[in-house]
């Protein structure tokens, strides 16, 4: 079994062009991605996938130097992207990452992946707007290659293409679909902790600065504490509404 971690990565972006390449703490936002996705337990092979585009060359460039798995495909399907890029890294299930999340929760991944294969269910997520009460911008998507394949053979419409999950959720009927919740400390669906536009980035850096570590990771449970000692924090993007 070969579970690979596809991280979505584009440098357009209508609210903040090149955020995914925006510096934190001294590293680019998709370099906190990538090895937060690479301390999630189980998985084999973290890729990014990017598009064709010129304007996308810095992600490959970036790439290349970290000698980082990547795939270059369609830059508004997304879904044709992820299936090219599962078939070509072999996957047997995929874990799908967003390039503007880099408080992604890697123990609450780890949970994500395992209750995935213990229930051989087709989609698995902890999304907080699919209600798993997850931190907004720190939870992931597990789908198998069977449930991606049937997505991109069968889901036509522009809306599919452009987003790898709604085909899944708008057919619950052909998919078998589980939540994992977040865990009791983590349950913060009210915290805002993606990054789309100038406001999410100002409080991501003051919390990387806060909590800057010499070595390992930042835990979300850590991010939480801060947060919730220091709630006035939050109002650097509160005003900020969810694409």
């Amino acid at each position: 079994m070969n579970i690979v971690a596809i991280i979505q990565a584009r440098m357009g972006s209508k609210r903040l062009p090149g955020k995914v390449l925006k510096d934190l703490n001294g590293k680019s936002m998709l370099e906190h991605v990538y090895e937060r996705t690479n301390a999630f337990c189980g998985v084999d092979e973290v890729i990014v996938a990017t598009s064709v585009l010129d304007s996308d060359k810095p992600i490959v460039s970036l790439c290349i130097e970290r000698g980082w798995g990547f795939f270059c495909g369609s830059e508004m399907d997304v879904l044709d992207r992820y299936y090219q890029a599962a078939s070509q890294y072999k996957a047997d299930h995929i874990v799908r990452v967003t390039s503007d999340c880099p408080f992604l929760c890697f123990d609450e991944g780890s949970r994500l992946l395992a209750a995935h294969l213990e229930s051989h269910a087709d989609y698995t997520h902890n999304i907080t707007v699919l209600d798993s009460l997850m931190p907004m911008g720190t939870g992931a998507e597990v789908l198998s290659f069977w449930a991606l394949e049937k997505s991109w053979i069968e889901g036509k419409k522009d809306w599919y293409r452009e987003h790898v999950d709604e085909y899944i959720l708008e057919n619950p009927k052909l998919f078998s679909i589980e939540n994992v919740f977040a865990s009791e400390p983590v349950r913060r669906p009210h915290y805002r902790l993606t990054v789309d536009c100038e406001e999410d980035l100002q409080l991501i850096k003051s919390l990387y600065n806060a909590l800057n570590r010499e070595s390992g990771l930042i835990r979300l449970i850590d991010v939480i504490d801060l947060l919730d000692a220091e709630p006035e924090r939050l109002e650097i993007n509160s005003e900020i509404n969810q694409k």
